[in-house]
Protein backbone atom coordinates (compact mmCIF):
# COMPACT_ATOMS: atom_id res chain seq x y z
CA UNK A 1 0.00 0.00 0.00
CA UNK A 2 1.30 3.44 -0.94
CA UNK A 3 1.81 5.98 1.83
CA UNK A 4 1.64 9.74 1.64
CA UNK A 5 5.42 10.01 1.30
CA UNK A 6 5.33 7.39 -1.51
CA UNK A 7 2.85 9.56 -3.40
CA UNK A 8 5.00 12.63 -2.77
CA UNK A 9 7.95 10.77 -4.30
CA UNK A 10 5.79 9.79 -7.29
CA UNK A 11 4.88 13.44 -7.88
CA UNK A 12 8.51 14.57 -7.61
CA UNK A 13 9.75 11.83 -9.95
CA UNK A 14 7.07 12.59 -12.54
CA UNK A 15 8.05 16.28 -12.50
CA UNK A 16 11.56 15.13 -13.33
CA UNK A 17 10.28 13.04 -16.27
CA UNK A 18 10.94 9.59 -14.76
CA UNK A 19 9.00 6.75 -16.41
CA UNK A 20 6.14 5.15 -14.48
CA UNK A 21 7.73 1.70 -14.67
CA UNK A 22 10.96 3.05 -13.15
CA UNK A 23 9.04 4.73 -10.30
CA UNK A 24 7.16 1.49 -9.68
CA UNK A 25 10.40 -0.49 -9.59
CA UNK A 26 11.87 1.87 -7.02
CA UNK A 27 8.77 1.59 -4.81
CA UNK A 28 8.49 -2.17 -5.29
CA UNK A 29 4.93 -1.99 -6.65
CA UNK A 30 3.18 -2.66 -9.97
CA UNK A 31 3.11 0.24 -12.48
CA UNK A 32 -0.71 0.09 -12.35
CA UNK A 33 -0.53 1.05 -8.67
CA UNK A 34 1.52 4.13 -9.56
CA UNK A 35 -0.86 5.10 -12.39
CA UNK A 36 -3.91 4.74 -10.12
CA UNK A 37 -2.28 6.97 -7.48
CA UNK A 38 -1.54 9.59 -10.15
CA UNK A 39 -5.12 9.48 -11.43
CA UNK A 40 -6.50 9.62 -7.88
CA UNK A 41 -4.31 12.61 -7.03
CA UNK A 42 -3.40 11.13 -3.65
CA UNK A 43 -2.19 7.97 -1.97
CA UNK A 44 -4.84 5.41 -0.96
CA UNK A 45 -6.01 5.63 2.65
CA UNK A 46 -6.90 2.95 5.14
CA UNK A 47 -6.16 -0.77 5.16
CA UNK A 48 -7.10 -3.18 2.44
CA UNK A 49 -10.31 -5.03 3.34
CA UNK A 50 -9.82 -8.66 4.20
CA UNK A 51 -6.02 -8.38 4.57
CA UNK A 52 -4.82 -11.44 6.47
CA UNK A 53 -2.53 -11.11 9.43
CA UNK A 54 0.58 -13.24 9.76
CA UNK A 55 2.08 -14.64 12.94
CA UNK A 56 5.33 -13.08 11.77
CA UNK A 57 3.96 -9.51 11.64
CA UNK A 58 4.99 -8.63 15.20
CA UNK A 59 8.55 -9.88 14.62
CA UNK A 60 9.36 -8.45 11.18
CA UNK A 61 11.21 -5.44 12.61
CA UNK A 62 13.47 -7.78 14.59
CA UNK A 63 14.07 -9.95 11.52
CA UNK A 64 15.02 -6.86 9.50
CA UNK A 65 17.43 -5.77 12.21
CA UNK A 66 19.11 -9.18 12.29
CA UNK A 67 19.46 -9.16 8.50
CA UNK A 68 21.02 -5.70 8.59
CA UNK A 69 23.43 -7.00 11.21
CA UNK A 70 24.65 -9.72 8.86
CA UNK A 71 22.62 -12.66 10.29
CA UNK A 72 21.37 -14.60 7.23
CA UNK A 73 20.66 -18.06 8.65
CA UNK A 74 16.90 -18.62 8.85
CA UNK A 75 17.26 -21.17 11.67
CA UNK A 76 19.27 -18.74 13.80
CA UNK A 77 16.72 -15.97 13.20
CA UNK A 78 13.89 -18.41 13.97
CA UNK A 79 15.41 -19.22 17.36
CA UNK A 80 15.85 -15.53 18.12
CA UNK A 81 12.23 -14.63 17.46
CA UNK A 82 10.91 -17.81 19.11
CA UNK A 83 12.58 -16.55 22.29
CA UNK A 84 10.43 -13.43 21.91
CA UNK A 85 7.22 -15.44 21.57
CA UNK A 86 6.97 -16.28 17.84
CA UNK A 87 4.85 -19.45 17.36
CA UNK A 88 4.85 -19.74 13.56
CA UNK A 89 6.91 -21.98 11.29
CA UNK A 90 10.17 -21.47 9.43
CA UNK A 91 8.50 -21.51 5.98
CA UNK A 92 6.76 -18.18 6.61
CA UNK A 93 10.04 -16.76 7.83
CA UNK A 94 11.97 -17.96 4.76
CA UNK A 95 9.30 -16.54 2.42
CA UNK A 96 9.70 -13.18 4.14
CA UNK A 97 13.51 -13.30 4.04
CA UNK A 98 13.86 -14.33 0.39
CA UNK A 99 13.17 -10.92 -1.30
CA UNK A 100 15.12 -9.04 1.36
CA UNK A 101 18.61 -10.10 0.37
CA UNK A 102 19.66 -6.49 -0.11
CA UNK A 103 19.32 -5.96 3.65
CA UNK A 104 22.19 -8.44 4.13
CA UNK A 105 24.61 -6.79 1.73
CA UNK A 106 28.08 -5.78 2.85
CA UNK A 107 28.32 -2.77 5.13
CA UNK A 108 31.13 -1.35 3.00
CA UNK A 109 30.45 2.23 1.96
CA UNK A 110 30.80 3.18 -1.70
CA UNK A 111 31.34 6.84 -2.53
CA UNK A 112 28.90 8.18 -5.07
CA UNK A 113 28.48 11.56 -6.69
CA UNK A 114 25.08 13.17 -7.06
CA UNK A 115 24.13 15.14 -10.19
CA UNK A 116 23.71 18.93 -10.21
CA UNK A 117 20.77 19.88 -8.03
CA UNK A 118 20.20 16.23 -7.14
CA UNK A 119 20.55 16.13 -3.38
CA UNK A 120 21.07 18.12 -0.21
CA UNK A 121 22.27 16.45 3.00
CA UNK A 122 21.05 17.71 6.37
CA UNK A 123 22.63 17.22 9.78
CA UNK A 124 22.97 18.85 13.20
CA UNK A 125 26.04 19.69 15.25
CA UNK A 126 26.47 21.19 18.69
CA UNK A 127 29.29 22.96 20.50
CA UNK A 128 29.94 24.86 23.73
CA UNK A 129 31.02 28.47 23.20
CA UNK A 130 30.82 31.89 24.82
CA UNK A 131 27.52 33.63 24.14
CA UNK A 132 26.70 36.98 25.70
CA UNK A 133 29.55 36.62 28.18
CA UNK A 134 28.39 33.17 29.37
CA UNK A 135 29.30 29.62 28.40
CA UNK A 136 26.42 28.12 26.40
CA UNK A 137 25.64 25.16 24.18
CA UNK A 138 24.87 26.15 20.58
CA UNK A 139 23.12 23.87 18.08
CA UNK A 140 23.78 24.40 14.38
CA UNK A 141 21.89 23.06 11.36
CA UNK A 142 24.25 22.11 8.51
CA UNK A 143 22.99 21.67 4.94
CA UNK A 144 25.34 20.65 2.13
CA UNK A 145 24.65 20.33 -1.59
CA UNK A 146 25.89 16.94 -2.78
CA UNK A 147 27.28 18.04 -6.13
CA UNK A 148 29.05 21.33 -5.43
CA UNK A 149 29.68 20.78 -1.68
CA UNK A 150 28.46 24.31 -1.02
CA UNK A 151 27.20 24.47 2.55
CA UNK A 152 25.07 26.63 4.79
CA UNK A 153 24.79 26.53 8.55
CA UNK A 154 22.52 28.32 11.01
CA UNK A 155 22.96 28.45 14.78
CA UNK A 156 20.15 28.31 17.30
CA UNK A 157 19.27 27.13 20.80
CA UNK A 158 17.34 23.99 19.86
CA UNK A 159 17.37 21.21 17.28
CA UNK A 160 13.72 20.21 17.33
CA UNK A 161 11.56 19.70 14.22
CA UNK A 162 10.60 23.36 13.79
CA UNK A 163 14.22 24.50 13.91
CA UNK A 164 15.15 21.72 11.46
CA UNK A 165 12.56 23.03 8.99
CA UNK A 166 13.81 26.60 9.53
CA UNK A 167 17.43 25.54 8.94
CA UNK A 168 16.47 23.79 5.69
CA UNK A 169 14.47 26.76 4.44
CA UNK A 170 17.26 29.21 5.25
CA UNK A 171 19.64 26.96 3.28
CA UNK A 172 17.27 26.90 0.27
CA UNK A 173 17.09 30.70 0.41
CA UNK A 174 20.89 30.95 0.73
CA UNK A 175 21.35 28.73 -2.35
CA UNK A 176 18.53 30.42 -4.25
CA UNK A 177 16.76 27.15 -5.05
CA UNK A 178 15.66 23.70 -3.92
CA UNK A 179 17.32 20.33 -4.71
CA UNK A 180 15.42 17.27 -5.92
CA UNK A 181 16.04 15.31 -2.69
CA UNK A 182 16.83 16.06 0.95
CA UNK A 183 18.63 13.33 2.90
CA UNK A 184 18.17 13.47 6.68
CA UNK A 185 19.31 11.44 9.65
CA UNK A 186 16.81 9.37 11.65
CA UNK A 187 16.00 12.02 14.25
CA UNK A 188 12.64 11.36 15.93
CA UNK A 189 11.28 14.77 14.98
CA UNK A 190 11.43 13.84 11.26
CA UNK A 191 11.37 10.04 10.92
CA UNK A 192 8.69 7.97 12.67
CA UNK A 193 9.99 4.57 11.64
CA UNK A 194 11.58 2.51 8.89
CA UNK A 195 9.15 0.07 7.37
CA UNK A 196 9.81 -3.11 5.38
CA UNK A 197 12.85 -2.75 3.19
CA UNK A 198 14.03 0.80 2.59
CA UNK A 199 10.63 2.51 2.93
CA UNK A 200 10.34 5.21 5.58
CA UNK A 201 7.43 6.78 7.43
CA UNK A 202 8.12 10.49 7.90
CA UNK A 203 6.30 12.89 10.19
CA UNK A 204 3.26 14.49 8.59
CA UNK A 205 4.59 18.04 8.86
CA UNK A 206 7.93 17.15 7.27
CA UNK A 207 5.92 15.76 4.35
CA UNK A 208 4.09 19.11 4.21
CA UNK A 209 7.42 20.99 4.07
CA UNK A 210 8.63 18.65 1.30
CA UNK A 211 5.42 19.17 -0.68
CA UNK A 212 5.59 22.95 -0.26
CA UNK A 213 9.17 23.13 -1.58
CA UNK A 214 8.95 20.25 -4.07
CA UNK A 215 11.71 17.96 -2.80
CA UNK A 216 11.64 14.23 -2.08
CA UNK A 217 12.52 13.38 1.55
CA UNK A 218 15.03 10.59 2.12
CA UNK A 219 16.37 9.06 5.33
CA UNK A 220 19.59 7.19 6.07
CA UNK A 221 19.35 3.53 6.90
CA UNK A 222 19.36 2.97 10.67
CA UNK A 223 22.92 2.88 11.99
CA UNK A 224 24.20 3.95 8.55
CA UNK A 225 24.52 7.72 9.06
CA UNK A 226 27.75 7.66 7.02
CA UNK A 227 25.56 7.49 3.90
CA UNK A 228 25.33 11.27 4.37
CA UNK A 229 29.02 11.65 5.00
CA UNK A 230 29.32 14.88 2.98
CA UNK A 231 27.42 16.90 5.54
CA UNK A 232 28.82 15.01 8.55
CA UNK A 233 32.31 16.03 7.46
CA UNK A 234 31.04 19.61 7.24
CA UNK A 235 30.00 19.49 10.91
CA UNK A 236 33.63 18.81 11.81
CA UNK A 237 34.83 21.41 9.31
CA UNK A 238 32.70 24.10 10.97
CA UNK A 239 33.81 23.11 14.47
CA UNK A 240 37.50 23.10 13.61
CA UNK A 241 37.51 26.20 11.44
CA UNK A 242 34.70 28.67 12.20
CA UNK A 243 34.45 27.97 15.94
CA UNK A 244 38.23 28.06 16.29
CA UNK A 245 38.53 31.39 14.52
CA UNK A 246 35.54 32.91 16.36
CA UNK A 247 35.18 32.04 20.04
CA UNK A 248 33.08 34.83 21.57
CA UNK A 249 29.70 36.11 20.42
CA UNK A 250 27.42 38.83 21.72
CA UNK A 251 24.27 36.87 20.82
CA UNK A 252 22.92 34.25 18.42
CA UNK A 253 22.18 37.02 15.93
CA UNK A 254 25.81 38.15 16.13
CA UNK A 255 26.99 34.53 15.72
CA UNK A 256 24.85 34.00 12.60
CA UNK A 257 26.02 37.30 11.15
CA UNK A 258 29.64 36.18 11.46
CA UNK A 259 28.68 32.76 10.06
CA UNK A 260 27.32 34.40 6.92
CA UNK A 261 30.52 36.39 6.44
CA UNK A 262 32.68 33.29 7.00
CA UNK A 263 30.67 31.23 4.50
CA UNK A 264 31.15 33.87 1.80
CA UNK A 265 34.83 34.57 2.41
CA UNK A 266 36.15 31.17 3.53
CA UNK A 267 33.88 28.16 2.96
CA UNK A 268 32.71 29.16 -0.53
CA UNK A 269 36.26 30.05 -1.65
CA UNK A 270 37.97 26.84 -0.55
CA UNK A 271 39.22 24.22 -3.01
CA UNK A 272 37.39 21.01 -2.11
CA UNK A 273 39.75 18.09 -1.55
CA UNK A 274 37.61 15.51 -3.38
CA UNK A 275 36.41 17.37 -6.46
CA UNK A 276 39.52 19.58 -6.70
CA UNK A 277 37.50 22.69 -7.57
CA UNK A 278 36.63 25.96 -5.88
CA UNK A 279 33.25 25.33 -4.25
CA UNK A 280 31.52 28.52 -5.41
CA UNK A 281 32.66 27.96 -9.01
CA UNK A 282 31.30 24.41 -8.99
CA UNK A 283 28.07 25.75 -7.46
CA UNK A 284 27.63 28.13 -10.41
CA UNK A 285 27.12 25.05 -12.60
CA UNK A 286 24.73 23.50 -10.09
CA UNK A 287 22.53 26.50 -9.31
CA UNK A 288 20.57 26.45 -12.65
CA UNK A 289 19.55 22.86 -11.85
CA UNK A 290 17.91 23.78 -8.53
CA UNK A 291 14.14 24.12 -8.44
CA UNK A 292 12.79 27.66 -7.89
CA UNK A 293 11.71 28.76 -4.43
CA UNK A 294 7.93 28.92 -3.85
CA UNK A 295 6.28 32.33 -3.81
CA UNK A 296 5.15 31.94 -0.19
CA UNK A 297 7.57 30.95 2.56
CA UNK A 298 6.58 27.97 4.71
CA UNK A 299 5.53 28.94 8.25
CA UNK A 300 7.81 27.07 10.66
CA UNK A 301 5.96 28.25 13.80
CA UNK A 302 5.05 25.86 16.59
CA UNK A 303 1.37 24.89 16.18
CA UNK A 304 -1.00 23.77 18.93
CA UNK A 305 -4.67 23.71 19.84
CA UNK A 306 -6.05 25.52 22.91
CA UNK A 307 -9.45 25.72 24.58
CA UNK A 308 -10.54 29.23 25.56
CA UNK A 309 -11.65 29.32 29.19
CA UNK A 310 -15.05 30.70 30.16
CA UNK A 311 -13.43 33.88 31.44
CA UNK A 312 -12.02 34.49 27.93
CA UNK A 313 -8.32 33.54 28.35
CA UNK A 314 -5.90 30.94 26.97
CA UNK A 315 -2.70 29.74 28.64
CA UNK A 316 0.51 29.83 26.56
CA UNK A 317 3.82 28.95 28.20
CA UNK A 318 2.73 30.05 31.66
CA UNK A 319 1.06 33.33 30.70
CA UNK A 320 -2.69 33.88 30.15
CA UNK A 321 -3.79 35.97 27.14
CA UNK A 322 -7.24 37.44 26.63
CA UNK A 323 -9.25 36.68 23.48
CA UNK A 324 -12.43 38.26 22.09
CA UNK A 325 -15.48 37.49 24.24
CA UNK A 326 -17.39 35.39 21.62
CA UNK A 327 -14.59 32.76 21.65
CA UNK A 328 -15.21 31.72 25.28
CA UNK A 329 -15.49 27.93 25.51
CA UNK A 330 -14.31 27.32 21.93
CA UNK A 331 -11.13 25.77 20.50
CA UNK A 332 -8.54 27.93 18.73
CA UNK A 333 -5.22 27.31 16.99
CA UNK A 334 -2.08 29.01 18.27
CA UNK A 335 1.16 29.56 16.39
CA UNK A 336 4.37 30.65 18.09
CA UNK A 337 7.12 31.72 15.70
CA UNK A 338 10.74 30.86 16.43
CA UNK A 339 11.38 34.52 17.29
CA UNK A 340 8.56 34.59 19.85
CA UNK A 341 5.53 36.04 18.00
CA UNK A 342 2.20 34.60 19.19
CA UNK A 343 -0.67 34.34 16.68
CA UNK A 344 -4.12 32.93 17.49
CA UNK A 345 -6.59 31.75 14.84
CA UNK A 346 -10.31 31.00 14.94
CA UNK A 347 -10.54 28.71 11.90
CA UNK A 348 -8.68 30.83 9.29
CA UNK A 349 -9.32 34.21 10.99
CA UNK A 350 -6.44 35.68 12.98
CA UNK A 351 -7.84 37.05 16.26
CA UNK A 352 -4.63 37.93 18.10
CA UNK A 353 -1.01 38.71 17.24
CA UNK A 354 1.55 39.90 19.79
CA UNK A 355 4.94 39.07 21.20
CA UNK A 356 5.17 36.37 23.86
CA UNK A 357 5.35 37.78 27.37
CA UNK A 358 7.45 36.29 30.20
CA UNK A 359 5.60 33.99 32.59
CA UNK A 360 6.06 36.61 35.32
CA UNK A 361 3.56 38.79 33.43
CA UNK A 362 0.82 36.41 34.58
CA UNK A 363 -2.15 37.92 32.70
CA UNK A 364 -2.16 39.90 29.45
CA UNK A 365 -5.51 41.60 28.90
CA UNK A 366 -6.79 43.68 26.00
CA UNK A 367 -9.79 45.62 27.43
CA UNK A 368 -11.77 45.59 24.16
CA UNK A 369 -11.86 41.76 24.22
CA UNK A 370 -14.19 41.65 27.24
CA UNK A 371 -16.37 44.74 26.81
CA UNK A 372 -19.57 42.72 26.45
CA UNK A 373 -18.70 40.52 29.41
CA UNK A 374 -18.09 43.54 31.62
CA UNK A 375 -21.26 45.20 30.39
CA UNK A 376 -23.24 42.14 31.50
CA UNK A 377 -21.48 42.09 34.86
CA UNK A 378 -22.14 45.80 35.53
CA UNK A 379 -25.79 45.67 34.46
CA UNK A 380 -27.22 45.88 38.05
CA UNK A 381 -30.96 46.39 38.51
CA UNK A 382 -31.95 49.73 40.17
CA UNK A 383 -35.19 50.35 42.09
CA UNK A 384 -37.01 53.49 43.24
CA UNK A 385 -36.73 54.02 47.01
CA UNK A 386 -40.51 54.43 47.14
CA UNK A 387 -40.74 50.64 46.91
CA UNK A 388 -39.03 50.28 50.30
CA UNK A 389 -41.28 53.01 51.84
CA UNK A 390 -44.37 51.04 50.76
CA UNK A 391 -42.97 47.87 52.32
CA UNK A 392 -42.30 49.73 55.59
CA UNK A 393 -45.86 51.12 55.77
CA UNK A 394 -47.36 47.68 55.19
CA UNK A 395 -45.25 46.22 57.99
CA UNK A 396 -46.43 48.81 60.48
Amino acid sequence: MLSKEDYLMIEAQRRRGVYVKDIAEELGVHPRTVRRAMQRGAAPSGKRPGARKSKLDRYKAQVDELLRGGVRNAVVILREIEAKGYSGGISILRDYMRPKRRLSQSRATVRFETPEGGQLQNDWGEIWTELGGKRAKVHFSVNTLGYSRRLHFWCTGSQDAEHTYEGLIRAFEHFGGVPQEVLVDNQKSLVIRHRIGDRVQFHERFIDVAGHYGFTPRACRPYRARTKGKTERMVGYIKHHFFVRYRQFESLDHLNQLAGQWLATEADRRVHGTVKEVVIERFEREQPHLQPLPRVRYDTSYREKRWVSWDGYIDVRGTRYSLPDPLRGSQVTIRVSLDGLLSVYDEELKVLEQGLQPSAAGWVTIPSHHQRLWAQTLAVETRDLAVYEEVAQCSS
